[in-house]
């Protein structure tokens, strides 16, 4: 069995349905079960109901899952959301180990420790230098890639 955790979100709700079409048993966990109601592949999945802030439910939703995706995130929370992210994953890793999940698959919200260092130009002709490590990236060109791609 395979646990999706954020089916509701942009993630998560493009997984579940293609892990259905591969053939694979899929339960997807969600604080409210009709948000995944009406989805075209909710009756191809089992629906847990779980809260990962308090835990309430996560035994049952783990119960014979061997694989879990974990997708969900706090951000919408208010500014404390990475608190908050971190004590959920932990809640749900220790559920997790202690129903026998083998792996657990983790993305959770991203938010950068400190702000971002800004995009630096040299000159016109130089592509940016983007991030701690100013790295130079590759020119493209459309016309370059498209002359290379036709058949002869």
């Amino acid at each position: 069995m395979i646990l999706v955790t954020g089916a509701t979100g942009y993630v998560g709700g493009r997984l579940a349905p293609r892990l259905i079409e591969a053939g694979r048993p899929v339960r997807v966990l969600v604080r409210d079960p009709r948000r995944v109601e009406g989805r075209s592949w909710s009756r191809f999945a089992q629906i847990a109901r779980a809260d990962l802030s308090t835990g309430e439910g996560l035994e049952q939703a783990l119960r014979g899952v061997e694989t879990a995706y974990y997708l969900v995130h706090s951000m919408s929370r208010g500014e404390n959301f990475a608190a908050l992210d971190r004590e959920a994953a932990r809640r749900f890793g220790a559920a997790a180990r202690a129903a026998g999940v083998a792996r657990i698959i983790y993305l959770g919200g991203l938010l950068p420790a400190a702000p971002a260092p800004p995009v630096t130009r040299q000159s016109s002709s130089t592509p940016p230098r983007c991030g701690p490590f100013r790295r130079r990236w590759p020119r493209f060109s459309p016309s370059r890639r498209l002359r290379r791609a036709r058949p002869k």
